[in-house]
């Protein structure tokens, strides 16, 4: 069966203070991605499609052309505020993006086959792409989609506040709550998340998601129905974003779906704040000592 990876790279990083998603990081100054690239090529996927924005088109094809020329298929698509459905058009002063899910909807002409989609400034782990491609194998329908997800406790920055969607399964280990949690830190030995002026205790080893999943190409379709319906309810609101989590959701209560939750045995790490890329840079270089990731990556 042919994969595809949706790479939703077209954010700029703000907390991070540039574009994080070709910072250096392996030891032969390899980027976050390539280390996402490398696992689903291995993985056995066909194709990647990145989600960018037309601003720094140059400066991206630049880096990762040349790493993937001959490795697998690769498609550019642009996520910009005018990428709206007929008969509407970005309000006044808009200027922050419409969200993830508007930008899985962009790519919806460049994929016919079952996806993966990740975001660009994440490292997910070589088992979680394993998980997802044996799903698409033997589990993939228009009916049932996957969800690779991580442990609370090993997502969390030390240098400051994240979000996070706490997820709940039912007793055939199918997603049944997203439920997204803001401000989250570690304080002394506990994790916990701010509501309100309460500081409220989560358990570690909660479930999230950290936005890997698994989809038929039949999500674009409710994609279309549900961004239209989000559109008439908020597109005079500048901060208001359309969410993954939040269409999935909708198909989840509406029993159009279920996501079949898979329990990758890998770690996560991101590069949210400029203090976090010495610990990935460690992480990355142990990982490298064990032979999980060759030294160089495309050698």
């Amino acid at each position: 069966m042919k994969k595809t990876l949706l790479i939703l790279a077209a954010g700029m990083g703000s907390r991070f203070g540039g574009l994080k998603q070709i910072e250096p990081i392996g030891p032969s100054g390899e980027t976050i991605l390539e280390y996402s690239l490398f696992d689903a090529i291995r993985a056995g996927f066909d194709k990647v499609v990145f989600v960018i924005r037309k601003s720094f088109e140059k400066e991206f094809k630049d880096h990762f052309e040349k790493q993937l020329k001959g490795k697998i298929e690769v498609q550019y698509i642009f996520q910009e505020l005018d990428n709206l459905p007929s008969g509407y058009k970005v309000p006044e002063g808009r200027e922050k993006p419409w969200g993830t899910g508007h930008a899985t909807l962009v790519a919806k002409n460049a994929i016919n086959e079952p996806f993966a989609m990740i975001n660009a400034d994440d490292f997910y782990g070589t088992s979680a792409f394993q998980e997802i491609a044996n799903f698409f194998d033997n589990n993939i329908t228009p009916q049932t989609y996957g969800m690779v997800s991580y442990s609370l406790k090993n997502t969390i920055s030390e240098f400051g506040y994240v979000s996070r969607g706490v997820c709940k399964t039912d007793s055939n280990g199918n997603l049944s709550e997203i439920t997204e949690r803001t401000k989250i830190q570690r304080k002394d030995k506990s994790i916990c998340y701010t509501e309100g002026e309460n500081l409220i205790e989560l358990n570690p080893d909660s479930i999230v998601s950290m936005n890997f999943w698994g989809f038929h190409p039949s999500l674009f379709q409710e994609l279309e129905k549900q961004f239209k319906l989000f559109l008439d309810e908020n597109i005079n609101k500048p901060k208001a974003e359309f969410f993954i989590p939040s269409v999935i959701f909708n198909m989840i209560k509406s029993k159009q779906i279920n996501v079949k939750v898979l329990n990758a045995d890998s770690h996560w790490f991101g590069v949210t704040y400029p203090q976090d890329k010495a610990f990935v840079v460690t992480q990355i270089k142990k990982l490298t000592e064990k032979g999980i990731y060759p030294k160089e990556l495309w050698s």
